[in-house]
């Protein structure tokens, strides 16, 4: 009998290796674990990178910087309000339900209640359906980035989470920073289930047998993610062989990783600009704009790109990054001590004053050195800071309440487009809207905003750059916030572990694809 067993069991053995099935495992290193599994309680690079996971969204990106169909199989343009896409047909949800039309309307109409989304989708007018496998978005104006906003719909599985919970609520609750039933359970379709979560331990994530898409390399059947903020501690911990892929990359490690026959290193010019809030609402001397450029000058960004990112960052002076349409080649940092003092003395702050500053220290690389690195520049200018850093968990719902006279944030526009750092970052804000949701400066500029919703609908390109490039240089003059740098990005792994085939610029590695020797 056991020799019948173990010749069954080499045979199955052989059987599955023969069809290159062989379960593999990836264990991998963040620096922070997603806040929660609702993909609409909170925009960001690390929800979308769990909705990649977890869900599939219509179209994604590709590293050509197209688009690649993933739900819709096709898509056409009726008319300049209207694109048709066709749905594939045959995908299951991970609770077994099928898959239609009907559950991307279900999300789109979540989206549009989602304080963080439905912003971007104001220029929507409608999603209809027109049959189990075929839907129309729908505009109010010609607009130019219907297939951009694609990329931002994850359809969720309806039935799902119809319904109410063991609390008696309503299981489509969205509400942040909350215990819905949202937030700690999900039914998607993508190649990954959650299998076990501890909030800043650890996921277990396991692989969608009936996942739709056959055709893809993956043969990735569990992740494991573990948090580790601390950057000597996951780079350690890749060297180790105690994990498999890590992310991001300090920049003071970057030379010891690449000089390492065991890994492999990864590295990509990054389009994320990270910048420094003003609130004029708590703060009445951030209402004049001379302590804000005066607080632009007293900080050098250049010198925090050499000395605390090792160069590996680009100094910024603007929201948009070389390559975007908004982009302004003129604008430069503006780093100039002297002028710094001589505009407090203009603004009548000559003595200074306090204020008090929060960021976060697991988010965005270097983040804690480099609000230290702030808060002693801001000195200079008799502006005494009180800083306090906290983990990303702890630091959204800190910077959602506004709750200090400075915050930083990091934005990449998902859209590849100049107006979504506007539209989050410097418009008005409005929670009817969702303009402004991350403008915790609390700026307001009316010409600003007339201009972005201008730019929705307009479709020659040429006059759309003018525009955005307007935007920009009035955000400039006006030193709406202090721009610092835009961050590149690092991925490292041990060898054998394919992952340059499956990370992007947008930096949402597409795992479902990640092929392991």
């Amino acid at each position: 009998m056991k020799k019948t067993l173990m010749l069954t069991a080499a045979v199955l053995l052989g059987f599955s290796l023969s069809l290159g099935v062989a379960a593999k495992t990836l264990r991998l290193a963040y620096d922070a674990d997603p806040v929660s599994l609702d993909p609409h309680e909170q925009l960001s690079g690390g929800m979308l990178q769990l909705s990649h996971m977890i869900f599939d969204p219509l179209i994604r990106w590709n590293k050509e910087s197209q688009f690649d169909g993933r739900l819709a199989s096709s898509w056409e343009r009726l008319d300049e309000y209207t694109v048709r896409f066709k749905l594939r047909e045959g995908v299951k949800f991970h609770s077994g339900n099928d898959f239609t039309a009907k559950d991307v309307a279900w999300t789109f109409d979540r989206i549009k209640t989602s304080p963080d989304f439905k912003g971007l989708f104001q220029p929507f007018k409608e999603l209809k359906v027109v049959d189990d496998y075929t839907i129309d978005l729908v505009t109010d104006k010609p607009y130019p980035l219907v297939l951009h906003m694609a990329t931002y719909i994850f359809p969720m599985d309806s039935a799902f989470y119809t319904g109410t919970d063991t609390k008696g609520l309503a299981k489509d609750m969205l509400k942040k920073h909350a215990d819905t039933f949202a937030s700690v359970n999900a039914s998607g379709t993508g190649p990954y289930t959650v299998a076990e979560r501890q909030q800043g331990v650890r996921v277990d994530f396991k692989r969608f047998a009936d996942y739709w898409d056959k055709k893809s390399p993956g043969n990735v059947d569990e992740i494991v993610l573990t948090p580790i903020k601390e950057a000597p501690t996951r780079v350690a911990a890749l060297l180790s062989g105690d994990v498999d892929f890590i992310a991001p990359v300090p920049p003071t490690d970057l030379d010891r990783i690449r000089n390492n026959v065991k890994v492999d290193l990864i590295t990509m010019s990054g389009t994320r600009i990270i910048t420094l809030q003003l609130n004029q609402d708590r703060r009445p001397e951030f209402k004049d704009p001379r302590v804000r450029l005066a607080i632009v000058n007293a900080i050098n960004n250049e010198g925090i790109v050499k000395k605390i990112m090792k160069g590996f960052a680009t100094p910024a002076a603007q929201q948009s990054p070389k390559g975007y349409a908004g982009h302004v080649a003129s604008l430069k940092p503006r780093y100039d001590l002297n002028k710094a003092q001589q505009l407090m003395k203009d603004a009548g702050y000559e003595k200074g004053f306090s204020v008090t500053m929060m960021a976060p220290n697991n988010r965005y690389v270097n983040d804690d050195d480099i609000a230290q690195a702030v808060t002693s520049m801001l000195s200079r200018i008799n502006i005494k800071v009180d800083l306090k850093t906290m983990p990303k968990a702890q630091y959204w719902p800190m910077y959602d309440e506004r709750a200090a006279d400075i915050m930083m944030i990091g934005w990449h526009a998902d859209t590849e487009d100049s107006a979504n750092f506007t539209e989050f970052l410097a418009m008005c804000p409005d929670k009817e809207t969702g303009y402004g949701q991350y403008n915790s400066g609390n700026y307001c500029n009316k010409e600003v905003d007339k201009l972005v919703i201008a730019t929705q609908g307009e479709t020659d390109a040429a006059k759309r750059a003018e525009m955005l490039q307007k935007i920009e240089q009035i955000l400039h003059d006006d030193a709406a916030f202090v721009p610092l740098h835009w961050q590149d990005l690092a991925w490292a792994a041990r060898k054998g572990v394919h992952v340059e085939e499956i990370v992007n610029v947008m930096n949402f590695p597409y795992l479902g694809d990640l092929v392991i020797d």
